[in-house]
């Protein structure tokens, strides 16, 4: 009996305590923001408090926005109150994990209080600081090695987001060897030199009675551009986005009796609003924040083929055909083949090759030409090279157009020839940024490189034609698969404090990743994948087993994403490698490693 009393004591006492503390935060002001939320569930009555702190801190950092204020005031507006509070809102749960919680009455009237320490606020503002820091370093990176379109993505971003953070005049990144860089006009300076930097040469014009095509090579201060993004005036409208790989982009008009107009413009994409869907945060800045436009996003194009254009060998084939592999002694039969195939794709007769190919082979170029529309990109050489029983012809670059989605894409076409001479398959090439991140190991054999470039792009092909059949056969039956999604979480009982993006890591039998892969092909327009900066580690010293650690873009027509791919494969028999583990990952692990062979 007795207990029973002192246990109901110390519960009243400390129900006691409890109240004055609430109310003591309440009535301190000076020491703390707080809300009080009411709902009929915890949640619910907690996202109202944190609503109510939000707009307090709105109230606190307004003067602080003075790059969106010195915006208001150029564009003749006085009062930036409405949009400092709409920035805030972007924070909301994400970056309010300092705040502490009291629960003042449960569920079905549920009552809680938040509140934070005013000496806490900065820390609110710490995460996406960091992230405009990270987003410019990718940028710069991505600037080095000629990725435009990435580099233009990320400077962009980064300056979205500086222009939501109340400190964001002051904001500053390291430069090796330099000063620190202040990014409010780093972001856009970088911006519009990349964008001064690019140039465009015409180096074919295909013209038919209803369609011309005009052949573009990109550079950059000189050097191919690695990819970017950009869109044309056609004479009626801006036109879908295109996607240049390794310096070749292309313009196409359409139309009954269409003229080629004698020059056009080209807008530079740097916004990338459909990819922005991959960050919550930043689509949310994004959709409250006036877009920015530059100068320089905009080009006149002269619409006449270029006497000499100043090409570069393309460097994917020079990486590969360079190399010290079996030559063929009469490269000239698979020659004539590519161009019988080419020839027949330019003038609407696939089929008339059939005789061209292997049974299989001619199923994969009839999934390659179903795989958007089709088209030839201008006068290209190749050079086939013998591996193993095999000869690989790296053939000439395509345009891949679709109907009901706002993408189009470049991709080189890589054909395989069997013992008989017969095409047994076609692949879509790798970039050369990746080829040229696997060619440049010195640890490998040539005959090893190719391998793993031959495999990439069968794998990448694969998700891009959605040949189910191809991607069981190379999983092992007992793969281990482990797929990491970035998924939203809500703040609950069960995690108050949680971030409102964690990445939540699902391993998949064979069976359970097949199925899934179906489903997203059938509910897909189509799937492009691209790989950049690779590692290769071989899993011991006289193993067949590779470990190959890779960046992969991932598009589809209702999805995107990026993120860190790491396959273990089993190349003993050469043409039937084997996967046994396979992992994905959207960003790197905290010390800037990924999966690899150490991991397994």
């Amino acid at each position: 009996m007795k207990k029973y009393f002192f246990t109901i004591l110390i519960a009243c006492l400390s129900s006691k305590v409890f109240t004055q503390t609430a109310e003591q935060i309440k009535s301190d002001t000076k020491t703390y923001l707080w809300g009080e939320g009411t709902g009929a569930t915890l949640s619910a009555a907690d996202q109202d408090a944190l609503m109510q702190i939000i707009s307090q801190l709105s109230a606190t950092v307004e003067a602080n926005f003075t790059l969106i204020k010195d915006e208001a005031i150029k564009n003749g507006k006085s009062n930036f109150t409405e949009t400092s509070n709409l920035l805030m809102s972007t924070y909301s749960n994400a970056t309010l994990t300092n705040t502490e919680r009291i629960v003042l009455s449960d569920e079905p009237n549920a009552r809680v209080l938040r509140y934070l320490r005013r000496s806490e606020i900065d820390r609110v503002f710490q995460q996406r600081k960091q992230k405009i820091i990270d987003f410019t370093l990718l940028a710069d990176g991505y600037a080095q090695q000629a990725q435009i379109a990435d580099a233009l993505k990320y400077y962009y971003w980064a300056y979205l987001l500086l222009r939501s953070h109340p400190y964001g005049a002051e904001i500053e990144v390291p430069h090796q060897g330099t000063a620190s860089k202040l990014l409010a006009t780093y972001l856009p300076m970088r911006i519009d030199e990349l964008m001064s930097g690019l140039n465009y040469q015409v180096t074919d014009i295909a013209e038919e009675p209803e369609y011309k095509q005009v052949t573009l090579y990109i550079t950059y201060n000189g050097k191919p551009v690695a990819n970017l993004d950009y869109s044309y005036w056609d004479g009626r409208d801006w036109s879908q986005p295109v996607s240049a790989k390794d310096g070749v982009g292309y313009l196409e008009f359409f139309g009954q009796g269409v003229k080629l107009r004698t020059d056009t413009r080209i807008r530079v994409e740097y916004a990338f609003e459909y990819e922005a869907r991959i960050d919550r945060e930043l689509e949310s800045v994004m959709q409250k924040l006036t877009p920015l436009t530059f100068r320089n996003s905009h080009a006149n194009i002269a619409l006449v083929k270029s006497e000499k254009p100043t090409i570069t060998p393309n460097p994917v084939n020079s990486a590969v055909t360079t190399r010290m592999l079996s030559p063929v002694e009469n490269p000239k039969p698979y020659e004539d083949a590519v161009r019988k195939v080419i020839a027949a794709i330019s003038s609407d007769q696939s089929g008339k090759v059939q005789s061209l190919f292997t049974p299989e082979g001619f199923d994969i170029y009839t999934k390659l030409l179903a795989y958007g529309k089709a088209r030839i990109l201008g006068e290209q050489t190749f050079t086939p090279i013998r591996f193993g029983n095999e000869v690989i012809c790296r053939g000439p670059k395509m345009s891949f157009a679709f109907a009901n989605n706002s993408r189009k894409f470049v991709e080189d076409v890589v054909f395989h020839f069997n013992e008989q001479g017969k095409i047994s398959s076609i692949a879509f090439g790798l970039s050369a940024e990746a080829i040229h991140s696997i060619t440049q190991n010195p640890k490998w054999t040539e005959t090893e490189k190719l391998t793993i470039i031959n495999f990439l792009e069968h794998y990448k092909t694969a998700y891009a034609l959605k040949r189910l059949d191809y991607i069981s056969s190379i999983f092992s039956d007992d793969a281990l698969i482990i797929v990491g999604n970035v998924v939203k979480v809500n703040r609950n009982t069960d995690n108050p404090f949680g971030q409102s993006k964690i990445v939540k890591y699902n391993r998949y039998s064979k069976q359970q990743y097949i199925k899934n892969l179906q489903q997203a092909f059938a509910s897909s327009e189509f799937i492009n994948i691209q790989f950049e900066d690779s590692d290769l580690r071989k899993a011991g010293t006289n193993s067949n087993r590779f470990g190959i650690q890779i960046k992969q873009n991932y598009f589809s027509s209702n999805y995107a994403d990026q993120g860190y791919l790491f396959l273990l494969i089993d190349f003993t028999a050469q043409d039937s490698p084997v996967i046994h583990v396979r992992t994905w990952q959207p960003e790197k692990n905290p010390d800037g490693s990924i999966y690899g062979l150490e991991d397994f």
